[in-house]
């Protein structure tokens, strides 16, 4: 199975009450780093065959709007193992249920989705430290319970890729 850990984008400032906090959603930085991420996936050329997301707005948002950009077609799932205080127990229990999926996406907040990303990816059972970023995204290769991590991408790598890219395709002026 390839899984793709997604930490959600920009949502400004945390709000003190919780349940306000739930309902925060994406700001226009995060907004636009869903483009990004979404366009870097598709030039990955990553196909998904179910994305499950935290019930936390900033979250679902996230989830649909890459969802968006990758094409996907499927409906967001939600699943409560992926809320912030969500624990490892929780994960194995969201990686089972998709276990016949080949690639799936998981959506989340910090520090959980790095403290997973770091458990799945340590041949120790031990927690590697891997800080996702909001926006960031990595793909980890898994077999039975390990996996290898592929790639991550940070929100800064995707936009400076995206610029280089836009920049690159203009036509060029001589000068005489």
């Amino acid at each position: 199975m390839i899984l793709y850990f997604l930490r959600h984008a920009s949502a400004g400032q945390h709000l003190i009450s919780p349940k306000k906090d739930e309902k925060r959603a994406l700001d226009k930085d995060g907004i636009e780093q869903c483009g990004y991420v979404g366009r870097a996936l598709v030039a990955l050329e990553v196909q998904v065959d179910a994305i499950v997301s935290s019930p936390l707005k900033r979250a679902t948002q996230t989830a649909s709007l890459v969802g968006n950009e990758l094409g996907y077609e499927g409906k967001v799932q939600i699943d409560a193992g992926l809320r912030p205080e969500g624990s490892f127990v929780d994960f194995r229990k969201l990686l089972e249920k998709y276990a016949r999926q080949e690639a799936i996406m998981v959506v989340g907040h910090n520090p959980n989705l790095s403290q997973f990303l770091g458990t799945v990816v340590s041949d120790s059972g031990c927690e590697a430290s891997i800080e996702l970023k909001k926006g960031a995204v990595a793909k980890v290769e898994m077999r039975r319970s390990s996996g290898t991590l592929q790639w991550c991408l940070t929100p800064k790598l995707v936009r400076a890729l995206y610029d280089t890219a836009v920049e690159s395709s203009r036509p060029r002026t001589s000068r005489k």
